[in-house]
């Protein structure tokens, strides 16, 4: 019965190439990620980076795997620079690299442009990292100002990369209150923060620093670390440099969440909370979801994050889910979801327009724990991202019907059934006229 065997086989590859055709076709669809290269081919800005290193004298301090904090940024920025995007302006600034000397109020001016924001040179952005030694104070509210006006003016968003391993020496002005300041312009301008060092006192500055931009701290620990983030900030800016996140603030449950339209929003997760957030969807659209929580401090292995679909009464429609177990810089999840998806779809009602309308509860939820000693608050930085677009007609398929759950199970089980029993019978005649002959 060997020969019965082989149509359904060949059936099982025609419905595995089916699905993985399926899941290209779903895969291609046009995503709001692919936007901003288009911006850019169609003349808009260039993503615009200014990374603002630490150059004070407590750069010397070998702590970091026995290597300098100097020696480890240094190494760091010659990885990021080879690594940098095309597209991408960058620039370097410095703190506390020029000026030797005692006198404080001369230090705390020290702040100074290395390599200026545009098309990077790589060979030059290098060399000039590397004459950089240990020097003088450490004047970070002057230097965030002085990256401002680096990265100038414009319609997109432009990112400030803070590196530093202590709090600012020279306040005021107090870096707090110019990252508020430069918050209050308008300007599009995220400061993420990194530290160097561990202390409290630093810590709860770059938190308070990044949380008045909407940008992210990060306790770094390592130089593979350090490199890694750097990294990740460099490419965020290309990947949603014409968008400035709106914050939003989650609730815990539906019919008291924000209301969403399409867009991107940014919001702070406790460990291991769930964040609820509604967005209307009319008959016709499909949802798109996606969600990205950034770790920006040490956490214990086996993470998981989850991006839920529900209807308002908890009735799961969809989900998305990232998990894993070890060091990760940040963990997303995604989703699609329209009526046409799902047998068990919410109760729709009439939106003013007179169209129906459904409220979809999005349902974002963390299995995050921090490592021993490691603070709880502020929560986790994320970035949810909202779109409504034209419902693709799949998975109805054909007009017949036929694409759906039970009847497409029982109709594809008859033709295997079927198609196994005729080959049979066409082996075993064969083998009655090969023994009469």
């Amino acid at each position: 019965m060997t020969t019965g065997r082989r149509p359904r086989a060949r059936l099982g590859s025609l419905l595995a190439a089916l699905a993985i055709t399926g899941g290209a076709l779903l895969s291609g669809l046009p995503a709001h990620a692919d936007e901003p290269s288009a911006g850019a081919a169609a003349g808009r800005e260039a993503p615009r980076v200014d990374l603002v290193l630490d150059v004070s004298g407590s750069m010397h301090a070998t702590d970091i795997q026995g290597k300098s904090r100097i020696a480890v940024a240094q190494q760091s920025l010659n990885e990021v620079i080879d690594a940098l995007p095309p597209e991408t302006d960058f620039g370097i600034r410095t703190l506390g690299a020029n000026y030797p000397g005692d006198d404080k109020n001369q230090g705390c001016q020290d702040t100074k442009q290395l390599f200026p924001v545009g098309k990077t040179n790589k060979v030059e952005a290098k060399t000039a990292v590397a004459t950089l030694r240990p020097t003088g104070w450490t004047p970070i509210g002057l230097a965030l100002r002085g990256a401002a006006q680096d990265l100038g003016k414009g319609e997109t968003t432009r990112r400030v990369v803070l590196i530093t391993d202590g709090e600012d020496s020279c306040a005021p002005p107090d870096p707090c209150d110019v990252a508020r300041e430069l918050a209050s312009q308008g300007i599009h301008l995220v400061v993420d923060t990194l530290g160097l060092a561990h202390d409290d006192k630093t810590r709860q500055q770059l938190l308070c620093i990044a949380n008045a931009t909407g940008g992210t701290f990060t306790d770094v620990r390592t130089q593979e670390q350090l490199t890694d983030k750097v990294k990740q900030l460099v490419d965020r800016s290309v990947d949603t440099y014409t968008v400035t996140p709106t914050k939003t603030t989650g609730t815990d449950k539906c019919e008291s969440a924000p209301v969403l339209t399409p867009g991107v929003y940014s919001d702070r997760e406790k460990f291991s909370e769930h964040r609820v957030y509604r967005v209307p969807v009319k008959a016709g659209q499909e949802l798109r979801a996606s969600v990205s929580v950034s770790v920006d401090r040490a956490v214990a292995r086996d993470y998981g994050v989850l991006l839920q679909a529900t209807s308002t009464t908890g009735q799961e429609l969809v989900r998305g889910t990232d998990a894993g177990s070890g060091r990760t810089d940040v963990a997303s999840a995604g989703l699609r979801w329209s009526s046409s998806m799902s047998s068990t779809s919410p109760t729709a009602s009439a939106s003013p327009s007179g169209a129906a309308e459904t409220a979809v509860c999005l349902v974002i939820s963390n299995s995050l724990a921090p490592q021993p000693g490691v603070a709880a608050d502020p929560g986790l930085p994320l970035e949810l991202t909202v779109d409504l677009a034209t419902a693709s007609p799949a998975p109805d398929g054909p007009a017949l019907g036929l694409g759906r759950g039970w009847i497409l199970l029982l109709v594809l089980t008859l033709a295997g059934l079927l198609t196994g029993l005729l080959f049979g019978w066409i082996a075993r005649w064969r083998i009655a006229v090969w023994r009469e002959n």
